[in-house]
């Protein structure tokens, strides 16, 4: 995908964490040649609608909100703008309408090929949040979901982990593939024992041999024991000081104990790595 990727979308809501979102941002349309959309909603009950560029629109949402949304995009895409070094630009708009609706419509409607978005460091309730709109967005779109916390700005994706579930993550290992290519990446793959049981060895092996036959970039394999595959992948994430995880919105990625089971809470909730939602009906 990251040969075709021409569109990063990032949810400004103008807190502190929208910075390291559009950092993350600005450093991959750097590297990947592509254009940042910057996107505001404004609550509404109505049908979700667009005012591309801060246009202004009416309805139960005041004249005032609308010119104040776009005045501070317009602030953002002017700081930013000279960041983008690839010929890329960066768009603004604001959405107005059920807040997970309007991101849908727009990222259907501009071709959006990536969210990235930013995870608040202190609060719990905007975390919790953003895990579920994450599974979220990545169920009900093809477009992959990256979360970002401020940790993950130092670094390129120079090691991206790839656990493994029950199925070769086809869409995941070229994703993951591309992107080392282009930041010359080594690709470490997972997969979790359980029981004592070598049923997870015909996916692990599948797995290495199509990225090699995709790749030359590097590429190792781990077998882990653990009974939680998110848990078990961040504790080895964190031990190689990993750049980047890729995961799906399966229950296999949710966090150990039963809230976070029924919450549905993805690893991306307790990750300082910054970590990669992809659509989990990809194959």
């Amino acid at each position: 995908m990251p040969g075709n990727l021409y569109n990063i979308l990032v949810e400004v809501d103008f807190s502190a964490k929208n910075k390291w979102a559009i950092a993350k941002a600005i450093e991959l349309a750097n590297t990947l040649k592509c254009n940042i959309h910057l996107v505001h909603v404004i609550q509404t009950f109505r049908i979700p609608f667009i005012t591309p560029d801060s246009g202004l629109c009416f309805g139960r949402t005041s004249f005032a909100q609308s010119e104040y949304a776009g005045k501070m995009l317009k602030e953002l895409k002017d700081q930013y703008q000279h960041h983008l070094c690839s010929g890329g630009k960066i768009e603004i708009s604001v959405v107005h309408g059920h807040s997970k609706k309007a991101l849908l419509m727009y990222i259907e409607k501009y071709g959006m090929d990536i969210v990235i978005k930013g995870m608040a460091r202190f609060s719990l309730l905007h975390r919790v949040l953003s895990a579920v709109s994450i599974s979220s967005l990545a169920r009900k779109t093809s477009v992959p979901v990256l979360a970002v916390m401020s940790s993950g700005l130092v670094s390129h994706f120079k090691k991206i982990v790839l656990p493994l579930n029950e199925n070769v993550p086809m869409r995941r290992i070229r994703l993951a593939t591309e992107l080392g290519r282009y930041f010359k990446s080594t690709i470490y793959v997972l997969s979790l024992r359980k029981d004592g049981n070598d049923n997870h060895l015909p996916i692990l092996n599948e797995t290495l041999e199509i990225i090699q036959s995709l790749t030359t970039i590097p590429v190792q394999s781990f077998i882990l024991e653990g009974k939680n595959l998110a848990k078990t992948t961040l504790d080895f994430s964190k031990k190689i000081n990993a750049d980047l995880i890729m995961i799906t919105s399966m229950k296999e990625y949710y966090l150990p104990g039963l809230w976070n089971r029924i919450t549905k809470k993805l690893l991306s909730y307790h990750s300082k790595i910054p970590v990669l939602t992809v659509d989990n009906s990809a194959k």
